[in-house]
């Protein structure tokens, strides 16, 4: 499925509604270059789970945890993971077969430990279409 946005708020949106869908268990990653929105996204799917807290990326911590919204939220950035084994060391596992909806950026760098079952997103702009343009494509995976 393939969205496209012309403004953060409307990126906000779409989010905030997949977050207001997601089940205990829903493992969402999301690729795209430095700028495109992924934080803008995480902000979103965090509101849709019911947390008002303030959403940053996690790029120096790997994994932050949220738990006031009507479930858990694990958002984490493994930009700057340096070896597969320090998914190992926060016990990733427990957080993408747990009990809330976790969102992994950058998550074509650790691929071989991605759960079967996701929602991949994909972020992209288009400078021609104009600066605040977003094409989002989404794709369930079942391996």
């Amino acid at each position: 499925m393939i969205y496209e946005t012309n403004a953060p708020e409307e990126t906000f949106a779409l989010a905030k509604k997949l977050g207001e869908e997601a089940v205990p268990g829903t493992v969402f990653t999301l690729t795209g270059d430095l700028g495109v929105g992924k934080t803008v996204f995480a902000q979103g799917l965090a509101c849709g789970l019911g947390i008002d807290e303030a959403i940053n990326s996690p790029t120096f911590t790997i994994v932050q945890v949220y738990d006031e919204g009507r479930m858990p939220f694990y958002h984490f950035d493994v930009y700057r993971i340096g070896d597969i084994e320090e998914m190992e060391e926060i016990g990733y596992e427990d957080y993408f077969y747990g009990d809330g909806v976790c969102l992994v950026e950058w998550a074509e760098l650790i691929e071989e430990l991605l759960p079967e079952n996701r929602i991949a997103l994909v972020i992209e702009k288009d400078l021609e279409k104009g600066f605040d343009y977003r094409k989002i494509t989404m794709q369930e995976v079942t391996e």
